[in-house]
Formats: C-alpha cells, structure tokens, sequence
C-alpha cells in the first residue's frame, strides 16, 4: 500500500480507520511454511486474539491456517468464518468448566493448562483428547509484560509439576494426545527457544500416544526500521533438525504446530488518524489526533513503540512532536518523536497497528470504535463498519426511575 493508497482509503472510510494489506499477511503466512517445508506434518494456527475479524480469519483459512483460540466466542467466530473445528485449538486460561464442555461440544481441540481442570474434566471426559500446556519456566522474549514463561505466570502448567500432572492422567484415564508450550512474546535469540523446546521433548516423552506438538509463537517483528526480528530462517533450520531427531526416537512423526498472532497480521497493519490539532506549549509541540487509547492501547499498556508517519506530506521538513489523543486521560503515542511537518488536518499513520489494536478497542469516553479495511488486490475493502451512536445504545436499557423520594 502507497501512502496515496491510504490516503484514499482515510478520505473514503474517515478516521481512524484500520487498513490491513493481505499480501502482507500472506507473504509472513508463506515465509513460515517455507521455513519450515522439510517438516512433514506442519500446522499454523493463527492467535485469533491479535486480530479476529471474520474476513481475516477467512482469508487466513483460505490458505490453510488454522486458528489458535481462548475463548468459546472465538471458537464460535472461527466456525462463522468456516474453519474446520478440528482445525481450531481452543487454549483458555482461567475458564470454568463449564466453557471447556461447550468448546467440546463445538468439537475443537482442547487444550488445559492447570491441574485442577485436568483432573475434573479427565474424571468426566476421559474419551476426549486434550494437549496439555505447559510452563518451562524460559523467557524467550525481553518484555516482562508481554512474556508468559516465567515462574510466576499464570499461564500453564509448571514442568515441575510433570509427577503431580502424570499421575492424574494415569487416574483418570484420559486420552493426552498434544504437547503445547508458550514462551510469551517477542523471541530474539533462537538458542533460548530451542532450549525451552528441548524442555517440551522432555515432557512429551512421557506421553506415548501423542499426536502433535505445539511450539506455541511469540515470534518479534520489526518495530521500526533496521530493528531486530526473530529469524524465523534459522529456527526453522534448527528446530527442524531435532524434531526430526525426537519424531524418530520417539517411533512415529508428530504434527509440528505454531501459533502465530502477531507475527502473521502485525506489519500487515496501519492504523489512519487526522491531526485535530497542532497546540505549542514552552517546551512541547503536541499534534492531538482523533483517536486516543480507546482505539490503540499498546502504546500505553505495554510501552510498545509504533513507527508514525505523515502520510500527508511525507517529505516535510522533520521536526519534534509529542502525539497525543483526544480521550480525558494521558493518551501519549510518541514523545518528542521526529515526523515530518504536521499541520492541522494531515494525516499520521501508525505502523504495527495489525496485532492487538482493534481486538483491544473499546468505547471509552463514549468513542465509536474505528472501521476496519482490508487491502486485497489493489482495492480497499469495508470489513468492519465504524460504530455509531445507536451501536452505544444498542444493549443499554433505558428506565425511568424518576427522583429519589423525598424523606
């Protein structure tokens, strides 16, 4: 996509608007697969948690990917998008029992990540396949906020709980066929991943009827240019080699799983705001945009840096601005960041918009949350319409209670 392409798409949709390039997510979707083409048996299943709007998630289907879940909703989205349920993997963290049963009802696959849910569902549901997480303790990624390997994490179940875990399998009887493990986010030496894998060979040894292992994600992708990014080339060559090595000391081959959010959608995102306002206080020139975190959180929730770039006069004089939003709280975006002349009414596009921005939106402030486009074959496509005002009112019931009474 052009900066003209944007601009066309932001005078046509207004703004804010997502716009997401499918040859992008098609080429990191490939880049994957080839990575690792000496592999038998691979599956992708897309993490419907970074970005699960159903023309997405069709498109991703339609090339083969199957879908990584955590809840029953986004069980149920995958299935309105067409996906195989046996193509959908279904890992939540902190559900009742009671949604594990719909999920298997619905007939994906289960995953259960603590050993209180693996003892109740194996006691009712012995004859229902289930993956197990597990937690090898190993941060693959730097950003303890968005890592989930870590000792006190709340995701998984603690390899050193392996004894505890195989004796309730052994009592209930139930039928253990999948190995899944998750490092978190944002992977920068292959050599730590490959140590956390080794960790999950370990752990699948004690499971003789398995019939997969999944690897999880949590693959880094650029952030700005000439950042650092998980090379996915290497692991590829690396982890091939020893899953070859396990699958034949083990008897059979195994189906090698990723899961991949943001690595598949992020860069395949802009997010498109107007410049409101252009305010100069004595040490701070600040460019207000119509939006605010109600819209994009990662900024403020995980510290993430989003490249920002004006699209409306692109080779402008660069000067400081800090970009801000136009929600009752502190929306920061950028700090002092170099863009090119901002004047009121231009357009900024913020890069790294595909992963996690609409799925966090919310209407805070009373805010419509954005329209999203998908970029197909040169050619803008409305896959979700902005809100408006009766979407706010939409679920609202609206009583009459009249003043208190008088005492």
């Amino acid at each position: 996509m052009t900066n003209q392409d944007l601009l066309a798409v932001a005078k046509e949709f207004g703004s804010p608007v997502y716009v997401y390039d499918a040859e992008k997510i098609a080429f990191q979707y490939n880049r994957l697969k080839n990575a690792f083409s000496e592999v038998k048996d691979l599956r992708i299943h897309y993490a419907v948690k970074a970005l699960s709007n159903i023309s997405i998630l069709k498109f991703l289907n339609s090339m083969g990917c199957g879908l990584d879940t955590v809840s029953v909703q986004e069980v149920m989205l995958g299935l309105k998008a067409g996906v195989d349920p046996k193509d959908i993997i279904y890992t939540p963290n902190g559900v009742s029992l009671e949604e594990i049963e719909e999920v298997v009802e619905l007939g994906a696959q289960i995953n259960i990540d603590n050993l209180s849910i693996l003892e109740q569902f194996g006691a009712k549901h012995p004859e229902v396949p289930v993956c197990i997480r597990i937690n090898p303790h190993i941060l693959a990624g730097g950003n303890a906020k968005i890592s989930v390997g870590h000792v006190d994490s709340k995701f998984g179940i603690s390899i050193h709980q392996m004894p505890l875990l195989l004796r309730i399998v052994e009592n209930t009887g139930m039928n253990i066929n999948g190995i899944h493990m998750h490092t978190g986010s944002d992977i920068l030496d292959i050599e730590v991943f490959l140590r956390a894998s080794e960790i999950l060979f370990d752990s699948a040894k004690n499971f003789k009827n398995l019939e997969f292992l999944d690897f999880g994600s949590g693959f880094k992708v650029p952030y700005t240019e000439g950042d650092i990014e998980t090379d996915i080339e290497e692991l590829g060559e690396k982890l091939t080699h020893r899953f070859h090595d396990f699958c034949k000391d083990y008897g059979r081959e195994l189906t090698l799983v990723f899961e991949p959010g943001k690595f598949l959608v992020s860069e395949a995102g802009k997010f498109l705001a107007k410049v409101n306002v252009i305010k100069q206080t004595t040490s701070t020139v600040f460019a207000g945009v119509d939006t605010g975190f109600n819209h994009l959180i990662r900024p403020m929730f995980y510290g993430s840096h989003h490249d920002i770039h004006n699209i409306s006069n692109p080779e402008g004089k660069q000067r400081f601005y800090s970009v801000v939003g136009y929600i009752c709280e502190t929306d920061t975006f950028a700090n002092n960041r170099r863009i090119a002349e901002i004047t009121e009414g231009d357009i900024l596009a913020f890069s790294n918009a595909g992963a996690y921005s609409f799925s966090m939106a919310s209407n805070f402030n009373s805010r419509f949350r954005p329209a999203e486009v998908l970029w197909y074959k040169d050619k803008a496509h409305l896959i979700r319409e902005r809100e408006t005002f009766e979407d706010l009112l939409r679920h609202q019931v609206i009583i009459d209670l009249g003043p208190p009474a008088s005492e």
